[in-house]
Order: C-alpha cells, then structure tokens, then sequence
C-alpha cells in the first residue's frame, strides 16, 4: 500500500506541475497534451513517467534538447513523500484521502503564488466546494459537529482578516486558503497551521531580508509559508496539541 500511495504522489505531482505551468498562463489543464515549450513537439507518454524520464532523458528534451526544469522532479517527489508521510499517519482512511486531496489543493496554490505572486479563484472556489462536502460528509456519515469546521474555517480568516486591513501584511488569496484549510481539518489544526505559517512566514522573511533577497517594504509570497504550517499540523499537529493539554492534567 506504501508502494501505491507513493507511486500516486508521483502521478499526482506530475500533474501538478502542469496545473502550475498552465493556470498562470490561462490554459487548459486537460488539453492540448503536453508539449516542449522549446521546440512544441508533443512529448511522447513513455517520457512522461515522473521522475524516470527525466532522469532517463538526463533533463533535456528528446527532440531539441531544451533542458528541462530540475523543478518538476523535485515537485513529483516533494508531493510522493507527502502522500507517503499523510498514509503513514492516517492509514487507509478518509482523514487520508481528504489530506491528500487538501495538500495536493493547497501544493499547487503555494507553486504559483511563489512563482507569481498570485492565488487563482478558480482553484480556491474549487478547494471551497470540496471544502463544504467534507463539512457534510464528517457531519452526516461520521457524526462530527459543523461547527467545528465552520469556525475552523471562521476564526483564523476573520483573524488574517483584521490584520491585512490594520497593517497590509496579507492578501485576499491568503484568507482564503485558511478559510480551505479550515472547511478540511476544523478549528485546531487550522488554528496551529496559523501559528506555524505565521513563525515560517517571519523566519522566512528575516532570512531573506538578511541574504539582501528582500527588501523590508517588499512583499513575499505567503502561500508556501500556509503550506509548511499545514504540512506540520497535519502530521504532527494532534500530537502537539495532546503533548500541550496534558500539561495542564494533574496525576
């Protein structure tokens, strides 16, 4: 089973690298197949296998020999060992296929903010919409209260809220990312992948500030900082939370 989940990661992270190549570029993601954006020539299935064909073609095009990104690799990985880590936590599961579907939302949003500063409404409309079934789905088939989700989804949003318009620091996109996350995972775990994003975001910006990379004034993306929070609450976060409140349990 850890064979198959890794291997959906990497199919999956091959998608994903054509939902961020394409989305910013207002394409189908569904067609034309994918082409070399060197020379246009369609690329043949037998070098679209994740990772393999990359290194099978030593990252060059096989008709015109345009090198290709080291990035897409890396992102089919990155997304495999996500989905490993997310089955090794929940098991075969619906907690795993709702974090699976989240990290794989949340992943693609992160690539394209980071690469163009922007978050796109047709993918956060669309993680919304799943967002809300999930809400039902944990409400009617496993009995757990709407509003957990509905202030998961609430709370940290309105928070971000109030301080984009006190100081700016935020973007609309940002907002709606809590309230997926929120609509997907309830009120604790967003509200430590707030905590965790924010502690990122700031360690994030005072090392590039120091690299000279970022001017202070300067605007950084904050959706991959979200992601990290949410990859840290998701496996680690009931732990966290049980280690805190049994701090507060006398034996």
């Amino acid at each position: 089973m850890s064979i198959i989940i890794f291997v959906l990661g990497l199919i999956i992270g091959s998608f994903i690298n054509v939902c961020t190549y394409r989305i910013p570029r207002e394409e189908s993601i569904c067609y034309p197949p994918s082409t070399c954006p060197g020379c246009g020539e369609r690329i043949k299935i037998y070098d679209l296998i994740p990772v393999i064909s990359y290194v099978i073609l030593r990252g060059k095009c096989r008709n015109c020999k345009e090198k290709i990104s080291i990035e897409y690799p890396i992102i089919e990985l990155l997304t495999a060992f996500l989905f490993l880590f997310i089955y090794l936590t929940f098991g075969t599961s619906y907690e795993m296929i709702k974090n699976i579907v989240l990290v794989a939302f949340v992943e693609i949003i992160a690539i394209i903010d980071f690469k163009t500063m922007e978050v796109y409404n047709s993918l956060t409309y669309t993680a919304m919409a799943i967002g809300v079934l999930n809400v039902f789905i944990e409400k009617f088939i496993f009995g757990v209260p709407m509003l957990t989700y509905v202030l998961g989804a609430a709370i940290p949003a309105i928070f971000i809220f109030i301080i984009n318009k006190l100081t700016g620091g935020f973007g609309e996109g940002d907002i709606d990312i809590f309230i997926i996350i929120g609509l997907f995972l309830g009120i604790k775990l967003n509200g430590l992948t707030m905590f965790f994003s924010i502690i990122v975001g700031a360690v994030g910006a005072i090392i590039f500030i120091l690299a000279k990379k970022l001017k202070k004034k300067n605007a950084m993306p904050f959706v991959p900082c979200i992601f990290i929070g949410l990859i840290i609450s998701l496996i680690w976060g009931n732990q966290m939370i049980n280690s805190y409140l049994n701090l507060f349990i006398w034996t």
